[in-house]
């Protein structure tokens, strides 16, 4: 609901309305007691409160703090970096207090990429201004170069073990 209303410019409070038209059946009646329990002449509410009262609710402390875990265990391994890098996006909304801003985000990230990748994207990550999205594509270019030198060298292992 939040990138769709981000893409239709709706303001905060705006947000808050349609999200509570489009809820249904027992989302829909938490909306009702949470808005009658609300004090008469308090602001309204902005769609980062209602977000957050929201998940609160309706998502237990145990799958946040378990996806919090996995975020911070989390490694390439065999993934390929997109796989990773949305993983990691996906993974992150649990964990955001763990990484106060993009240095430290774009540090994360790279710590978990695999070796084939890592020493070069961890380079670059000290030694430039990278964003975390231009740190996935840099790691992504790493990664298909790396794969395109090793299936060159194995075809050409192949091309010399048939000479012989």
């Amino acid at each position: 609901m939040h990138k769709t209303f981000r893409v239709i410019r709706v303001t905060e409070t705006e947000s808050v309305e349609l999200a509570s038209y489009l809820l249904k059946e027992v989302a829909y009646s938490w909306i009702e007691l949470w808005e009658e329990s609300r004090e008469e002449g308090t602001p309204s509410v902005k769609w980062g409160e209602f977000a957050d009262t929201f998940i609160d609710h309706f998502l237990p402390d145990e799958t946040k703090a378990a996806h919090a875990t996995e975020f911070k265990n989390l490694r390439q391994g065999s993934l390929s970096v997109w796989d990773y890098h949305m993983r990691f996006a996906y993974l992150f909304n649990y964990a955001i207090y763990m990484l106060p801003n993009m240095e430290a985000r774009v540090r994360r990230f790279v710590q978990g990429l695999s070796l084939l990748v890592i020493n070069e994207a961890a380079t670059t990550a000290l030694n430039s201004d990278m964003n975390h999205g231009n740190m996935v594509e840099f790691a992504q270019a790493i990664e298909t170069r790396n794969l395109k030198n090793r299936m060159e060298r194995e075809g050409s292992n192949r091309v010399i073990q048939e000479v012989y």
